[in-house]
């Protein structure tokens, strides 16, 4: 079997594991990624490589740092903030609410923060007349686009593992991951301000 097609059926192995973890859902990610490797391992005969120390600590700060934030009530604390700005120009809501749900995402170095802002987002859109799907819709993407972006996420612990043995440091990851994200959520953003009817023109809503 020539190189290649090795590592086509390598690459065909590792898909299969995240596909099959994906459908299992909660544990059973970890168990088909444990399989993948496994069958990596002693089936190609590919080497082990080492634990993950430096990314698993960072995980666990990050985690940890959540966690006290929502403690102390930090969380609640941004979602009144992000209330403020949201209600200062409903208009331009589906621009707001994802640069908001991306720079808070960013800050706080995980998704979850997303959640609490979604009933405020609707809110704000639905009795201003905007589609909620478009702001939602949008925020949801920009706090995925934050959490590669942030520089104290699980993600960014993931990348600089990974990449940091190849010379690319996390100011390198940061200078092209940052603005490229920040440049497609814009045009998301704007794109998105054009989905669907306006609530007024909508027949089911009417009705």
């Amino acid at each position: 079997m020539n190189d290649t097609a090795l590592i086509l059926l390598q690459g065909a192995v590792v898909i299969g594991a995240i596909l099959l973890g994906v459908r299992t859902g909660g544990i059973g990610l970890g168990l088909w990624g444990l399989v993948g490797l496994a069958v990596l391992v002693f089936g190609f005969g590919l080497p082990p490589g080492s634990p993950p120390t430096s990314s698993m600590f960072i995980i666990l700060m990050v985690i940890t740092a959540a966690s006290t934030m929502q403690a102390v009530g930090g969380i609640d604390y941004l979602v009144e903030v992000a209330k403020s700005l949201l209600k200062r120009k409903p208009a331009y809501i589906a621009l707001i609410a994802p640069i908001v749900a991306f720079v808070f995402t960013l800050g706080a170095g995980t998704g979850f923060i997303y959640y609490s802002l979604i009933p405020v987002i609707y809110a704000v859109a639905y009795f201003n007349k905007v589609r909620p799907e478009r702001p939602m819709a949008v925020s949801a993407t920009a706090s995925q686009f934050a959490i590669t972006a942030s520089p104290v996420s699980a993600a960014m612990a993931v990348m600089v593992g990974l990449l940091d043995p190849v010379g690319f440091g996390i100011t390198d990851i940061l200078i092209v991951v940052i603005p490229a994200s920040i440049v497609g959520l814009v045009v998301a953003c704007f794109v998105q301000m054009r989905v669907g009817k306006e609530l007024d023109d909508d027949p089911e809503y009417q009705g």
